[in-house]
């Protein structure tokens, strides 16, 4: 049976090099000394910001520094951790951390209350006459827009000290779900025996051997039907959490006090969801060419990830993958992919499974740090879509990092997702202008109606049901694995229309989700492809200064509100527009695909 490498067994260039974050586990734990202190320092100055414009700025710039600090502690710890979820000593790091950050959190509380108590014209005086605030101007606009949601700061400190104590639900999935439960064996496409993984499970659903993908889609729900009560339990408590948190900060519902926070229209979401609800015949129409082109009289949830033109006539090892990648991206200009070359070249990214490492993808680090990436590298080119991904992510990083200072340095979800998905689409876009083959282009074709399945409709499934589980909660009613299984199966049985089965493990896959522990963070990557298919169109059409708004996206952090940052780079997420437009894109190349299918199948 072939096992995944335990970590000490992964050759070193394959893994990130988070030395460069804290050359030894030494250097850590004496920044978590310095860190405590440092929040205990900032503690003292509680009180003193509303007694003038050169107290607010003491104050901000106190707290700020102690975040930043933090930050640094708090993800290398993480990152530790991820790369071996099984390893004691990171998982106590990670909990170290967290315990730290709801400790820290409570110390530094005051400094919302306080300047909130500040009157509004003096706080405006203040900064029209002190520069040093200046670099704070959108924290403090977005902070007064909340003053009906900012408690005391005895309050606002009880709830931070809780975050370590309300978080436990959300710590015990990822344990579980990562480390602890057993998955079972599979035979993959070779008749070898695989240790099942989500790693492998993602690998193993795409097989074009049907019993392949039957066996691995069986065999993982079969693990999650088992811990059905554990799972329902946790993503209740998670969803309480959110719920709990808006409530106590005054807001009508948790998607309310989620998009609150960057003052994203709640019209967002549920025009979202209009639209994609209102072009779900697409997707039934795409489903139904699926299942006949796969020649089956019952086309079940398993069968809707194996490629519809057999196996993939691209596939690519790391090192090939970089390269396409780079000529993809090309558009993007010269400057944009000396960055990638950074990120491929000096470790940034932790490249291939290993045991008990953390399942899927990211883009991470810290403003002080590189900006990482966690992979779970499989030839194909799934991987190479998820390399471009993450790596949008990075450079949107790179570019934050390096031109706002720390208070904007970061970038809210909701426009994180158009950088990657970006990427994601011109590289579709490349293949199709570069490969004549009607056999690769009708396999890219299939890849991006799948991408599209997954990220838009699947998404914004995914939205609805996280929805309807916090709508739930905050009506009373009980949120039981039985509840939200008869929920799930029914949505889904929506989605996908009436061509596929109703197989009865798909009805507890919210089990395995973990962005539902991520309040209301999922629709975004549904409005994100979207707007990112109208930009990443611009560059590839070369459109008059689409690279330099696109670059001027990027660089902008949180330093605007998110929906005025998108406006800026040409695309208005307050309308339906971007949203009918990418359908039209969708549309459009499943007719293509359509055509390609009909002339295989004349010749």
């Amino acid at each position: 049976m072939e096992q995944l490498p335990t970590r000490d067994a992964v050759p070193e260039a394959l893994t990130w090099d988070l030395t460069k974050i804290f050359a030894t586990d030494a250097d850590w734990e004496a920044a978590y000394t310095a860190v405590t202190a440092q929040a205990e320092q900032t503690s003292q100055l509680a009180g003193t910001l509303g007694q003038s414009a050169t107290a607010l700025v003491a104050g901000l710039d106190a707290v700020f520094a102690t975040s930043r600090a933090l930050e640094n502690v708090y993800v290398y710890a993480s990152m530790k951790s991820d790369q071996d979820t099984a390893n004691a000593q990171y998982q106590g790091y990670k909990a170290k951390a967290q315990a730290l950050i709801a400790k820290v959190s409570a110390q530094i509380a005051f400094l919302e209350p306080e300047i909130l108590a500040i009157p509004a014209a003096t706080l405006t005086d203040w900064q029209q006459a002190t520069p040093a605030l200046a670099p704070y101007a959108h924290t403090l606009d977005k902070l007064t827009k909340t003053r009906a949601h900012v408690l005391s700061a005895q309050e606002e400190a009880l709830l931070s000290a809780a975050g370590d104590a309300l978080g436990a639900s959300r710590a015990t999935f990822n344990v579980l779900n990562n480390a602890e439960l057993p998955f079972g064996v599979v035979t993959d496409d070779k008749g070898n025996q695989r240790q099942l993984s989500n790693g492998v499970y993602g690998q193993l659903i795409r097989s074009t051997q049907r019993p392949v993908r039957k066996e691995a889609f069986q065999t993982l729900f079969k693990a999650y039907t088992d811990f059905k009560g554990t799972f329902a339990a946790t993503l209740a408590g998670e969803t309480k959490r959110h719920n709990f948190s808006a409530t106590a900060h005054h807001y009508p519902s948790a998607r309310a006090a989620a998009m609150a926070h960057n003052d994203i229209p709640e019209a967002v979401f549920d025009t979202l969801l209009a639209q994609v609800n209102a072009h779900l015949p697409l997707l039934h129409r795409y489903v139904a060419l699926r299942k006949r082109l796969l020649g089956l009289d019952d086309l079940h949830m398993y069968d809707l990830y194996t490629p519809l033109t057999g196996e993939a006539p691209l596939s690519y090892t790391f090192e090939e993958a970089k390269a396409v990648a780079l000529e993809a991206l090309a558009p993007l200009g010269d400057d944009y992919l000396a960055h990638v070359h950074e990120i491929f070249d000096n470790r940034y990214i932790d490249v291939v499974e290993n045991q008990g490492k953390r399942s899927g993808a990211y883009s991470g680090g810290a403003y002080d740090t590189p900006p990482y990436e966690l992979l779970n590298w499989q030839d194909g080119l799934d991987a190479l879509f998820t390399l471009v991904h993450e790596t949008g992510h990075s450079v949107h990083s790179w570019y934050t990092r390096h031109n706002q200072p720390f208070v904007s340095g970061d970038y809210p979800i909701f426009v994180a997702e158009i950088a990657s998905t970006s990427n994601e689409n011109l590289l579709t876009d490349y293949f199709l202008k570069t490969q004549p083959d009607p056999k690769v282009r009708a396999y890219v074709l299939n890849h991006y109606l799948d991408g599209f399945k997954g990220t838009v409709f699947r998404q914004t499934q995914f939205a609805e049901f996280e929805h309807w589980i916090h709508e739930q909660d905050a009506a009373g009613a009980p949120l039981t694995a039985d509840a939200m299984a008869t929920f799930y199966g029914d949505l889904n049985a929506r989605y996908y229309g009436p061509d596929v089965a109703r197989d009865p493990e798909i009805a507890l896959e919210w089990a395995r989700i973990p962005h539902f522990y991520m309040n209301y963070y999922v629709y975004q990557y549904a409005t994100g492809f979207a707007a990112a298919s109208t930009l990443a169109s611009r560059i590839s059409a070369q459109t008059p200064g689409a690279v330099d708004k696109y670059i001027g996206y990027l660089k902008s952090g949180s330093s605007k509100y998110p929906i005025d940052t998108m406006k800026t780079a040409g695309v208005d997420m307050t309308q339906p527009d971007y949203l009918e437009a990418a359908f039209a894109v969708f549309e459009a190349r499943l007719d293509e695909f359509e055509q390609l299918i009909q002339a295989s199948e004349q010749a």
